[in-house]
């Protein structure tokens, strides 16, 4: 058995936006790392997650069995199969030619587009250490996080590589 079927959704990556059930968490979190559009919720019902899917025009990412079976959401539904995050986001990006090209571009917690931000307008928000060494930041336009490029960027970056590459 493959690493995911696919219920009839588009294809190529561009311009795709995601909705992961309640179930694949840590999978939207690795999808935002990597610049996709993907909306989630921790507690929402079945019900509710369909509608606003199909209102945003996303893709449904699901591990529930029943939920894939569900009519309204044909041609927009990706059954995961695996319960491995790193293989559940190697079968996505497969599935669907993604790329880690916006990598770190989204909110990691919101999903929002990241703006720039001046270092003038942050000082005030970010460790003292962190001003002195880091002249890049962005900030989430919707929850007000602040992101810069510190010692974790890259820890992120070979975490992806390794989970893609597996």
């Amino acid at each position: 058995m493959g690493a995911g079927r696919l219920a009839g959704a588009p294809v190529s990556g561009e311009g795709l936006k995601f909705f992961a059930d309640s179930m694949l968490g840590k999978l939207a979190r690795w999808m935002r790392t990597i610049g996709c559009d993907v909306e989630y919720e921790r507690s929402i019902e079945d019900g509710a997650l369909i509608e606003r899917a199909l209102r945003e025009e996303r893709i449904v990412l699901t591990r529930d069995t029943l939920l894939v079976r569900r009519r309204r959401l044909k041609g927009r539904c990706f059954f995961v199969e695996s319960p491995i995050v790193a293989d559940q986001l190697k079968a996505v990006v497969e599935r669907f030619g993604l790329d880690s090209a916006g990598f770190l571009t989204r909110c990691l917690r919101c999903n929002a587009r990241l703006e720039r931000a001046a270092k003038e307008a942050v000082k005030e928000r970010v460790p003292p250490y962190v001003c002195q060494t880091q002249d890049e930041f962005s900030v989430c336009p919707k929850c007000g996080r602040i992101y810069w490029a510190g010692t974790h960027r890259e820890g992120m970056l070979r975490e992806i590589e390794r989970m893609l590459k597996g």
